[in-house]
């Protein structure tokens, strides 16, 4: 069973989607407040893009694909989306609400009002010794990044790991690591 939310009053609309074909469009009339909408079932346009991009990324000589040498964050599922895992790259991955023509680097798609298109940073560098480092700033979003419920203040970066939970809005992330085996 999926759920739509009208875009008039934000009430939920239950529906069974297996009754229904990719590309099929569907036209719902909300119970409370009268408003038509439609929505069409498939695959979003931007997962399928992710997809190709990581296949580019992908070597046919065996290679690691960039996810598996930078590791990844996991968008967890919550009212507004459903759980998405997105790699990361060397440098600054820009997290943000995916809206067209955002020029974020790692956009994850929701509807959450309180995560904004350019919310913070994730930098992945090499310490001294090779290994992986995280490092996360806030990029004066309007409701702020926390780690573990405290937040990370302007201008300030903070370290973190694999399996580090950290809070954009009402989204929730955690991060993982290169090494980590767990998805």
């Amino acid at each position: 069973m999926k759920r739509v939310r009208c875009p008039k009053c934000d009430q939920y609309i239950t529906f069974d989607e297996k009754q229904y074909s990719d590309g099929q469009s569907l036209v719902f009339q909300c119970p409370d407040c009268g408003k038509t909408f439609s929505i069409r079932i498939g695959v979003s346009k931007l997962k399928a893009t992710q997809k190709d991009e990581n296949a580019a990324l992908s070597t046919d000589n065996g290679q690691q694909t960039a996810d598996e040498a930078y590791g990844s964050i996991v968008v967890i599922e919550n009212v507004f989306h459903y759980k998405q895992v997105i790699p990361l790259q060397m440098g600054d991955n820009v997290i943000g609400r995916y809206q067209k023509g955002n020029p974020v680097n790692t956009p994850f798609e929701t509807v959450d009002p309180s995560v904004d298109l350019n919310h913070c940073t994730l930098n992945v560098s090499r310490d001294k010794r090779g290994r992986l480092r995280y490092t996360l700033s806030d990029n004066n979003s309007n409701t702020g990044t926390f780690v573990d419920n405290v937040e990370v203040k302007q201008r300030e970066r903070r370290i973190i790991e694999d399996g580090t939970l950290f809070t954009i809005g009402a989204t929730s992330i955690i991060l993982r690591s290169a090494d980590s085996k767990e998805e």
